[in-house]
């Protein structure tokens, strides 16, 4: 939402130039006279702003960095003054902004760098105080548990503008609408449904067969809100672990993820999106302990998982930092999990491990500034929180006892949230290790937590594990793609693909079949082929050319026809091409240049990858390679001259 006037034409800048003191909350008996100064500057902010946005007609805010933009000396104001909070504050004022947090408690960890206003987020009444005797221009938070309706009212009496925007907290407020929001966008979730009473437990047990989720749709972070339900006999202690069915409950199918991976997401004003790289988080009780950027996945699940997380958050209004939580499964498949409006506890790891901090962005993005570049700046970067190990002053000795150890490690840098007292669980702090690389990183890391070292490590191994099972080189070596021609005639065309598959370790069976001598055979052949795992079929042509169609016309696989010069006809290949290219609607064939079965092979190594990460990295490879080899060629041909270069 906006500040009123921002985007209208210049007349109507003008006009509200003239007019902008009605907007503005006046002056009451509960107001000092420090109220009165702040609503002074901020008219006098709006007013730069609407000249900002007049365009050379009018004068130019002498603290604008942006043509579009709220000047430097605009006021941010957060709902929530914990540790996010300090740390948003922090990066703020490294820029020269300005910022107030409301915040219940007398000892908000963001006083440190931001004026603090004690009063309850959640409170209709002192966020609208908040933001009118602060002189707030532009309201963001910390946390997404607050008044969304209180956020509406402030944004129609006051003109304040809120990033992101009211709608988009209130769908993520409640987890099961933020759910249906991302299913209706396209996003893939696991599958989930909503939990009314206990006959809807039964059917979802019975649906989603056991162990389930059950969550609460609101107030549900950290592992809280979270209920696995293992048997039929679980249902009735898990409903009540959660406050009853009127508390609002949903079930999801329970994901079967070998790695949890994050992803911050900064959404500038204009919509545009723009991910880091993906870390995996490892959790302690349901608490997030350790993330490492990047990921130890291949590329393409990286690149996947930068691609859902743009997904969601392209669908969301509002500027701002996202974070981005989703499972890998062991066959690759990638399910958004769930999703914060806010810096993130798996985005830590950007304060020293990324050129632009998750909270110098968020700062960026709410002002309406450019975006930061998000790239690391080293090899790896590990994020070490700091949990309570116990309560009171042991758990401050333990703490502080690991803060001495990093302190002693190169590439480590402590941030500690300045709160009071100890509990177990409790967030204080935390560390982040940078190195060169993962091994690097991670050996720093055991100096610290041998645990959070050896459950990265194991977490490698499972992936690993899974990743072979899954993988389309299956040890027991059963064929993937089927080969097949009318005669063996072809096979000195056909066996180019049978090359092809072999370098990428795709099994493979050729064997010949024809349409028109074999019949029964090759109908045998294309009915079972996907239930004898067969993922995909090329098919030569030659001659009459009917074998890729008719075979297409019987089975769910993909085909892939190769036309087919036959020896000694007096043809060449092109009527085997048309026969192909002319199939019926709903018989659909996929072909290649005549006699360029290569090309086949590669095409249903393409048809592999699409489910299956390691193929997608080995094509990735080969894609390489022929970059590699031309710009070789390139080379070779302008140092030596046209003359003197050799074919």
């Amino acid at each position: 939402m906006f500040l009123k006037g921002c985007n209208t034409k210049l007349t109507r800048r003008a006009a509200e130039v003239a007019g902008i003191t009605s907007t503005l909350p006046q002056p009451n008996t509960r107001h000092t006279a420090t109220a009165k100064r702040h609503q002074a500057a901020q008219l006098a902010r709006r007013v730069s702003a609407i000249v900002a946005a007049a365009g050379p007609v009018m004068e130019k805010d002498v603290t604008s960095v942006s043509a579009t933009g709220l000047p430097r000396t605009a006021v941010i104001g957060v709902l929530g003054g914990g540790q996010l909070g300090r740390m948003m504050a922090l990066a703020a004022a490294n820029m020269g902004v300005r910022l107030k947090c409301l915040d219940p408690t007398p000892d908000a960890p963001a006083a440190v760098a931001a004026e603090h206003v004690q009063g309850h987020f959640r409170d209709a009444e002192a966020i609208e105080d908040f933001v009118k005797s602060k002189g707030v221009d532009v309201l963001t938070m910390e946390i997404e548990h607050i008044n969304t309706d209180a956020l509406m009212q402030a944004a129609s009496d006051v003109k304040v503008d809120i990033e992101p925007s009211p709608a988009t907290i209130r769908v993520i407020q409640d987890k099961f609408a933020q759910k249906q929001h991302f299913a209706a966008h396209g996003v893939p979730l696991p599958q989930f449904r909503n939990i009314k009473c206990r006959g809807c437990m039964e059917g979802t047990g019975k649906a989603f067969g056991y162990p389930f989720m059950l969550k609460a749709k609101r107030l549900a972070y950290d592992g809280r809100g979270n209920y696995v339900v293992r048997s039929e006999a679980d249902i009735d202690s898990a409903v009540a672990a959660l406050g009853g069915f009127e508390a609002g409950l949903y079930a999801e199918r329970f994901a079967p993820f070998v790695k949890e991976l994050a992803v911050m997401v900064v959404r500038s004003r204009d919509g545009k999106v723009v991910s880091y790289p993906v870390v995996e988080t490892i959790h302690k009780n349901n608490i997030c302990h350790v993330t490492e950027a990047p990921a130890d996945v291949p590329p393409a699940v990286q690149a996947k998982a930068r691609e859902v997380a743009e997904q969601a958050i392209s669908c969301l209004e509002g500027a701002g930092i996202f974070g981005v939580e989703m499972f890998l499964l062991g066959d690759g498949t990638l399910l958004l999990n769930e999703v914060a409006p806010r810096p993130h506890n798996s985005g830590h790891y950007t304060m020293d491990g990324c050129v632009t901090s998750q909270f110098e962005n968020h700062v960026r993005a709410v002002l309406g500034w450019p975006l930061g570049e998000t790239r690391l700046t080293s090899g790896c970067a590990i994020m070490l929180n700091l949990l309570g190990e116990a309560d009171g002053d042991e758990g401050v000795r333990q703490a502080h006892d690991l803060m001495a150890k990093a302190y002693n490690t190169p590439g480590c840098k402590v941030h500690w949230y300045g709160k009071d007292g100890m509990k177990v669980g409790r967030k204080v702090g935390h560390v982040n290790i940078l190195a060169s690389s993962r091994e690097e990183a991670r050996a720093k890391l055991g100096a610290l937590d041998l645990a959070g070292l050896a459950a990265l490590q194991r977490s490698s191994a499972a992936y690993a594990a899974a990743s072979a099972a899954s993988t389309t080189c299956a040890s027991d070596g059963r064929p993937l793609v089927g080969i097949i021609m009318g005669s063996d005639s072809d096979l000195a065309t056909m066996k180019a693909a049978a090359a092809v598959l072999e370098e990428f370790g795709v099994p493979l069976e050729l064997t010949v079949v024809s349409a028109h001598r074999t019949p029964e055979r090759m109908f045998e052949y294309a009915r079972t082929a996907h239930s004898r795992g067969l993922k995909a079929i090329i098919a030569g042509a030659g001659g009459a050319a009917h074998l890729p169609g008719m075979v297409a016309a019987m089975t769910p696989l993909p085909v892939i026809g190769v036309p087919v010069k036959p020896s000694g006809a007096h043809l060449d290949g092109l009527d085997a091409l048309l026969s192909i290219v002319q199939m019926p609607k709903g018989v659909p064939v996929a072909t290649v240049a005549i006699g360029n079965a290569a090309n086949a092979g590669l095409l249903a190594v393409r048809i592999l990858a699409a489910h299956d990460p390691r193929m997608l990295d080995r094509m990735l490879a080969y894609q390489q390679g022929m970059t590699d080899t031309v710009l070789g060629k390139a080379a070779k041909l302008e140092e030596v001259g046209w003359a003197a270069y050799k074919v």
